[in-house]
C-alpha cells in the first residue's frame, strides 16, 4: 500500500483499518470508541445508536498482488462487484469469531497493485484478537490474490486528548494521549500540531511509556492553541486520539512590575512608597512575610497598580538592614515578585526618579514598560549616575514570535515573516529603544535565513521592511549598547543573515524601503549600477554570461555596524559605552553584493556621509571571522584608489559587504602637541593675568581720575579676573578627566558631579570675560556718540556688574536647568566641558560670545566713523580722550582676536580633523590672558609712565574745566589713526572754554 502522508513510512506496506461505531449489541463499559453509522465508509462520523446499542467500525487496509484497472474505481462495474463480493465473504468468515462481530465489507479499491480498504463492524473491541485475525487474513485471501505485506488496522478514538483546563503563557502545557486499557503496550508514538509532525526536542518533550504518551509544550504562547493529534503504534495496529486546545485555554500570564531592588537612606519616620503593577484584569496585594499590607490603588488606565507606604521606624540598629516585600497576584496566587529594600545610614551617591537612591556599587532593578517582559538593572557609579548594566526588556508580541520561530519550517516562512513585519511596524517606537527586542528580531530573522532554501520577492519584502525599522537613527543608542557586548553580536549577525538570504533569492526583482534598496538582476560581460546616487558599482568587462547579481544598499547601516577594524582592542567589550567611538567612522552606506560567479576586480565609488572627514580613507569589507567570529572591518583584498569631490573610489578583488572607514578625530601625535600648546599657553596666560592684576592695583589711584578711565579699568580688571578664574577651573577640570594619552584604552567616562561643577564655573567666567568686553564697548559708544548725556560712576558701575556677571549667570543657570536633567550638560568622556553631540549645550557659550564680538565690531565701526568725521569731541578732557583712544584700540585688537578664537572653536566642531584649525584654536585660546596684559595694560602709555615713575605732560591752564558740550574738533582723523597705531606725537588740543577760561590749551603725549 501507499502510506498515508501523516503516518511514518515503514519497510513493510501495511493495510489500514479504521474502527468506528454503530448501534447494536451493548458496548463494554471499559471502552469508549468512536461510534459511526453502519453504512460502509472510510471516514469517521458521529456516533449513532439503534436499539440502545453502539456499533464500532475499524478500518483496515491490505495490498493485493493484482493488476489495477480503471474498472476497480467504478463500484457499478462487474469487475468491482465480483472482487468485492469475494473479499467480503473472506472477511466475514475470518472475523466472525471475534467478540461482538457484526459484519465486514470492502469500502474502496485504489491503485498500487490493488490497495483494498475494508471495514469490520463490531459492538466491542478486542485489540489482541483483531491483530491475530489480521495475521491470518493473508493466508485466507490467496485464492483471490496474494497479499503483499501485512494487514494494518487503524483505530480512531472517540475520546479527546487530555487537555488542562487553563494554562498560562510561559508555563508548561501537558497533553496526554491514552488508549483503552486493553490496547496493551505501545511501541512508538507520533504527535502532530496543525497536521504537522512535532519533533521531540526544544520546546517539545514527548514521553512514551507503557500504554500512554505525553506531550509537554514548554514556554507556551497563544499561538500554541489549535488541533493536536497523537498516533500510538502497536505492531500493525494504530490508535489515534485528537484534541483541540482552544484559545481560551491559554491565558496571558500576569506580568508583575515593581522595583525588585530598592536602596534607601535611613531617616527615622520617613515614608518610603512601594508601588506594584499588573495588567488588567488581574489584581495584586502587598505582603511582608505572610502578613498582608495595607495599600491603596494608583490611578492607571492600562493596568492595576497599588502603593504601600512603608515607614522607617528607627535608624539605631545596624549599619545596613534588609526588608523583603512580596507583591502577589490574587488569582493565580502562584505569580508573585519580591522587592528587597536595603536600608543604609551613610550618604547616598546616586539619586534619580527612575532608580532611586544608592551608594557606589549598589544595584537597583526596575520593571519594564507595559507590554514588555524582563527587567532593567542599573549600578550606581562614582560619577553619581546610575549606569544601565542589564536590560532584558522585550516586547511580549516579539517574544511570542521568537518562541514560535524555534519550531519554524520552510513551509510556514511566508506567513511567519508577514506576521513579523506587521508586528514590528505596529510596535515601531517601542522597538527602536529596546536592545533586547532588537536582538530578538535579529535572532528571529537569523532563524528564517537558516530554514529557508528559496526566498521569493514577497518573503524578502517583509524581511527588509522589518530590518528597515531597526536600523533607523532612532535606534542608534540601542545599537551602541549591543555593539559593546561581545555576547550579543547582533550587528554582525544581522549583516550575515542578509548575506545568507541574498544567496537564496529566486527571480529578478527590486525592493525599496525608506533605508534599503535591493536589486536582483542578470548581466553579461560587465555590470555598472548607480545605486541611489550614493554608490556606483562597476564590474569591468569579463567573460561571464547570464550571471545573477544581487545588491543590497543599506543607507543607515553605519548606525548599526561598529567601526572596529582588525586592530581593535577586544578588551573594550562588555561595557555600555560605545567601544567603536575611536578614531574611525563608517563614512558611507554599506553595500552588500552577491553574485553566482567569481569576480577578480570590482570598483566601488562612495559618496561620503560626512564631507568634513578627509583623513585616512580605508576601503573595507566586513570580515565575519575576525576576533573569534565576532567580526570587524578588514581591508584585505581592497585598496584605496582616490578621494575626489567627496567621492571615495575603491578597488576590490572579491564581493561581500563593503563600506569605507575614515578618521573622525585628530591623531594621537597631534593630540600630544595640542596638549603641550594648551598647557604652556594656559601657564603663560595665568602668569600674564596675575601680572595684569598686580599692575592695575599698583596704578589704580593715579589712573582712574575720571569716570571713563575708572570704568575702563574696572572692565580690564574684571575681564582679567574672569579669565584667570576660568583658566583655574580649566586646570581643575583637566585633572578630573582621564586623558586618553595618559590612560590609553582606559575608561574615559567623566565623574558627573565634580566635572559638572568645573564646567559650570568655566562656562560662567568665560561668558563674564565677553560680557565685560561688551561693557567696554558700550562705554566707548556712550562716551563717543552720546556726548550730551551724563551718568554717574555708581550707575555705570551697577550697569557694568549687571551685564558683566548677571547675564553670564542667567545663561549658565538656564543651560544647566535645560540640559542636566537628561545628563546632557557635559561631555561624556575625555574633557570637562559643555556637551555638543547630544544637546548642543556648547552653543550656550559660542552664541553669546560671537554675538558680543559682532556687537563690539559694530560699536568700533560707529566710533571710528564718528572720530574720523569730527575728532574726539571738544568736551573731553585730555585724560578722557586718552582713555577713549585706549578703549578703542583694545576693542579693535581684542574683539577680532577673541572672536577669531571662538570662531576657530566652532571650526573644530565642524571640521574635527583639520589640523591647522585645532592648532590655531589651541594657540589663541590658551594665550588670551597674555593678549589682555599686552593690549589692555602694557600698551597704555600712562600705565607705562606710572610704572617707570614718569608722568605724562598735562595741561598748564589753571582755569580749565570739564565740559559736556561739543566734541573736540582739533584732533584730526589722521592724527587719531596715528594714536591708535601707537605713534608718539604730541597733539595740542583746544580746551572747551567756560566763563572763567581764557582759552587755555593743553598738550599731552600720544600713547
Amino acid at each position: 500500500m501507499i502510506p498515508r502522508p501523516w503516518l511514518p513510512t515503514r519497510p513493510r506496506l501495511p493495510t489500514r483499518l479504521r474502527l468506528l461505531t454503530l448501534p447494536l449489541p451493548p458496548t463494554p463499559p471499559q471502552l469508549r470508541l468512536l461510534p459511526l453509522p453502519t453504512t460502509p465508509t472510510t471516514t469517521t462520523s458521529a456516533p449513532t445508536t439503534a436499539n440502545n446499542q453502539t456499533v464500532f467500525k475499524m478500518e483496515m487496509s491490505m495490498r493485493l498482488d493484482k493488476e489495477y484497472t480503471s474498472e476497480f474505481n467504478n463500484p457499478s462495474s462487474t469487475v468491482y462487484k465480483n472482487l468485492k463480493s469475494q473479499i467480503d465473504k473472506v472477511i466475514d468468515k475470518q472475523y466472525k469469531g471475534i467478540p461482538g462481530y457484526i459484519k465486514g465489507f470492502v469500502t474502496v479499491f485504489s491503485k498500487g497493485s490493488i490497495i483494498t480498504k475494508f471495514v469490520v463492524q463490531m459492538t466491542q473491541v478486542d485489540f489482541d484478537k483483531i491483530l491475530v485475525e489480521n495475521q491470518k487474513l493473508p493466508e485466507a485471501i490467496p485464492p483471490i490474490a496474494t497479499v503483499i505485506g501485512s494487514v494494518s488496522a487503524f483505530y480512531q478514538s472517540s475520546t479527546s486528548i487530555s487537555i488542562p483546563e487553563l494554562t498560562y503563557t510561559g508555563a508548561r502545557l501537558s497533553l496526554k494521549c491514552e488508549p483503552p486499557k486493553n490496547f496493551g503496550l505501545i511501541s512508538s508514538s507520533r504527535w502532530t500540531f496543525n497536521e504537522r509532525e512535532i519533533k521531540d526536542g526544544g520546546r517539545f518533550n514527548i514521553t512514551t511509556a507503557n500504554s500512554m504518551s505525553m506531550l509537554e509544550v514548554n514556554n507556551v504562547i497563544p499561538a500554541d492553541s489549535g488541533p493536536y493529534s497523537c498516533t500510538l503504534n502497536k505492531k500493525d495496529l494504530e490508535f489515534q486520539q485528537k484534541g483541540f486546545v482552544a484559545e481560551s485555554k491559554i491565558k496571558r500570564a500576569p506580568v508583575v512590575r515593581l522595583k525588585s531592588e530598592v536602596h534607601v537612606k535611613c531617616v527615622t519616620g520617613q515614608i518610603q512608597p512601594l508601588e506594584c503593577c499588573v495588567q488588567l484584569p488581574y489584581k495584586i496585594k502587598w505582603f511582608q512575610g505572610k502578613d498582608p499590607l495595607s495599600s491603596v490603588p494608583v490611578t492607571n488606565e492600562d493596568d492595576y497598580c497599588i502603593k504601600h507606604d512603608y515607614k522607617l521606624e528607627s535608624c539605631s540598629g545596624s549599619e545596613e538592614d534588609q526588608v523583603i516585600f512580596t507583591c502577589r497576584v490574587d488569582n493565580p496566587s502562584s505569580y508573585e515578585m519580591t522587592s528587597t529594600m536595603t536600608i543604609f545610614k551613610e550618604n547616598f551617591r546616586c539619586n534619580d526618579a527612575q532608580y532611586g537612591t544608592g551608594r557606589v556599587g549598589d544595584r537597583s532593578s526596575i520593571g519594564c514598560d507595559i507590554g514588555q517582559l524582563g527587567k532593567r538593572m542599573a549600578e550606581c557609579q562614582e560619577t553619581g549616575e546610575w549606569k544601565l548594566v542589564v536590560d532584558t526588556c522585550i516586547l511580549i508580541e516579539i517574544n511570542d514570535l521568537l518562541i514560535k520561530s524555534q519550531t519554524l519550517d520552510e513551509e510556514r516562512v511566508q506567513n511567519f515573516v508577514a506576521n513579523l513585519s506587521k508586528a514590528v511596524q505596529k510596535e515601531k517606537q517601542d522597538i527602536e529603544n529596546s536592545t533586547a527586542t532588537i536582538s530578538a528580531i535579529v535572532d528571529i530573522l537569523n532563524t528564517v535565513a537558516n530554514v529557508s532554501t528559496t526566498v521569493d520577492e514577497t518573503i524578502m519584502q517583509n524581511i527588509l521592511e522589518t530590518v528597515d525599522v531597526i536600523i533607523g537613527e532612532e535606534s542608534r543608542e540601542s545599537w551602541v549598547i549591543l555593539n559593546a557586548n561581545e555576547t550579543r553580536n547582533s550587528s554582525s549577525k544581522l549583516l550575515g543573515l542578509l548575506e545568507s538570504l541574498s544567496r537564496d533569492l529566486d527571480g529578478v526583482f527590486s525592493i525599496r524601503t525608506p533605508r534599503i534598496l535591493l536589486n536582483r538582476t542578470k548581466f553579461d560581460g560587465s555590470f555598472m549600477a548607480d545605486l541611489n546616487s550614493s554608490i556606483v558599482l562597476n564590474i569591468p568587462k569579463n567573460s561571464m554570461r547570464n550571471v545573477f547579481i544581487t545588491t543590497i544598499l543599506l543607507s543607515t547601516l553605519n548606525i548599526v555596524m561598529p567601526a572596529r577594524n582588525s586592530t581593535f582592542d577586544v578588551s573594550a567589550f562588555n561595557t555600555t559605552s560605545n567601544e567603536t567611538a575611536s578614531d574611525n567612522a563608517i563614512n558611507a552606506a554599506v553595500l552588500l553584493v552577491k553574485i553566482n560567479a567569481t569576480v577578480q576586480n570590482v570598483l566601488l565609488s562612495y559618496d561620503k556621509l560626512n564631507s568634513s572627514l578627509t583623513m585616512n580613507p580605508q576601503c573595507v569589507f566586513w570580515n565575519f571571522t575576525l576576533f573569534d567570529n565576532i567580526g570587524a572591518w578588514d581591508d584585505e583584498g581592497c585598496k584605496f584608489v582616490s578621494d575626489i569631490n567627496n567621492m571615495v573610489t575603491c578597488s576590490c578583488n572579491h564581493l561581500t559587504s563593503f563600506s569605507i572607514l575614515m578618521a573622525t578625530d585628530i591623531p594621537p601625535s597631534l593630540r600630544e602637541a595640542l596638549d603641550i600648546i594648551t598647557y604652556v599657553g594656559v601657564g603663560i596666560s595665568l602668569a600674564s593675568l596675575v601680572i595684569c592684576l598686580i599692575i592695575e592695583g599698583y596704578v589704580w589711584k593715579a589712573i582712574t581720575r575720571n569716570s571713563t578711565a575708572f570704568m575702563r579699568h574696572v572692565s580690564i580688571v574684571n575681564t582679567a579676573l574672569s579669565l584667570l578664574i576660568a583658566d583655574i577651573c580649566f586646570i581643575i577640570g583637566a585633572s578630573i578627566a582621564n586623558n586618553p594619552l595618559e590612560n590609553p584604552g582606559g575608561d574615559y567616562e567623566l565623574p558627573l558631579g565634580p566635572c559638572s561643577t568645573a564646567t559650570f564655573f568655566m562656562h560662567f567666567f568665560y561668558l563674564a570675560l565677553f560680557f565685560w568686553m561688551l561693557v567696554s564697548g558700550l562705554l566707548l559708544f556712550y562716551r563717543t556718540v552720546m556726548v550730551f548725556s551724563y551718568m554717574s560712576k555708581s550707575i555705570m558701575l551697577a550697569i557694568g556688574f549687571c551685564l558683566g556677571y548677571g547675564c553670564p549667570l542667567i545663561i549658565a543657570v538656564i543651560t544647566v536647568a535645560v540640559t542636566a536633567p537628561g545628563n546632557g550638560y557635559i561631555r561624556k568622556s575625555e574633557a570637562c566641558w559643555l556637551n555638543w553631540f547630544e544637546t548642543k549645550a556648547l552653543l550656550a557659550m559660542v552664541i553669546p560670545a560671537l554675538t558680543i564680538v559682532f556687537i563690539n565690531i559694530l560699536i568700533v565701526i560707529v566710533v571710528l566713523y564718528k572720530m574720523l568725521k569730527r575728532g574726539v569731541g571738544d568736551a573731553a578732557q585730555s585724560d578722557e580722550k586718552h582713555t577713549l583712544v585706549v578703549i578703542t584700540r583694545c576693542l579693535v585688537i581684542l574683539t577680532p582676536l577673541f572672536g577669531l578664537t571662538w570662531a576657530l572653536g566652532v571650526g573644530t566642531m565642524v571640521s574635527s580633523t583639520n589640523k591647522a584649525i585645532h592648532i590655531a584654536f589651541a594657540f589663541f585660546n590658551s594665550l588670551q590672558g597674555f593678549f589682555i596684559l599686552l593690549f589692555g595694560v602694557l600698551l597704555d602709555s600712562k600705565t607705562r609712565s606710572l610704572l617707570g615713575r614718569r608722568s605724562p605732560r598735562t595741561s598748564t591752564g589753571s582755569n580749565s574745566t570739564r565740559s559736556t558740550g561739543a566734541g573736540i574738533s582739533s584732533l584730526s582723523g589722521n592724527n587719531f589713526i596715528g594714536r591708535l597705531l601707537g605713534r608718539r606725537y604730541v597733539y595740542h588740543v583746544s580746551q572747551a572754554s567756560n566763563p572763567n577760561s581764557s582759552g587755555a590749551t593743553e598738550s599731552f603725549s600720544n600713547i
